[in-house]
């Protein structure tokens, strides 16, 4: 089934090895956003003398980020405005897969709570401590790091993603009487 809930005579099989494909290109993506910032706060913390050696934290957020992604699309979520101008879905995915992490985030956080036998509130504190501008920086980074993401996603949707990666990374022809 494709993500409208229609047959589009691909097997099992094939449909998971793109689903993986698009995992990894998602996780390699994210990680790259995500790890240029943990080397700029690596960078900025010592120059205040503080260490920061976080660099796996970075990968596995993009894990986590791309399956929640998937998660987003898997669902439908994600097709709301798909008929308006490309700027209008192309930022409400980035707004939505934004806002899914911080609410898987916050779940996490929770069940993690509950099976340290902590309680719910303790994860919800958990939370807290990491405070709201933090929370609020992390959000609003995600958001920007999609908007590139999910306008090259909206532009495969529409011209077709073989189409779209053969623009990207295929040979061109030097256009005749232009530059080569």
């Amino acid at each position: 089934m494709d993500g409208n809930g229609h047959g589009d005579g691909r097997s099992l099989k094939e449909r998971a090895l793109e689903e993986l494909k698009a995992y990894w290109v998602i996780t390699l993506y994210l990680w790259l956003f995500l790890g240029s910032f943990t080397v700029y706060r690596r960078l900025i913390l010592d120059e205040t003398g503080v260490a920061y050696l976080h660099y796996g934290i970075a990968l596995v957020e993009a894990m986590i980020i791309a399956k929640v992604v998937l998660i987003g699309r898997i669902f439908g979520f994600t097709r709301r405005f798909d008929r308006l101008p490309l700027i209008v879905p192309v930022i409400y995915k980035s707004l939505l897969f934004a806002l899914l992490v911080l609410a898987f985030g916050v779940l996490e956080k929770t069940v993690d709570g509950l099976f340290h036998r902590e309680g719910i509130l303790s994860g919800l504190q958990k939370v807290a401590e990491v405070g709201r501008y933090e929370i609020g920086a992390r959000t609003l980074m995600l958001t920007v790091a999609l908007v590139p993401f999910c306008a090259f996603s909206e532009l495969g949707r529409v011209l077709g993603m073989s189409r779209l990666i053969s623009l990207f990374f295929g040979k061109r022809e030097a256009a005749a009487g232009g530059p080569p």
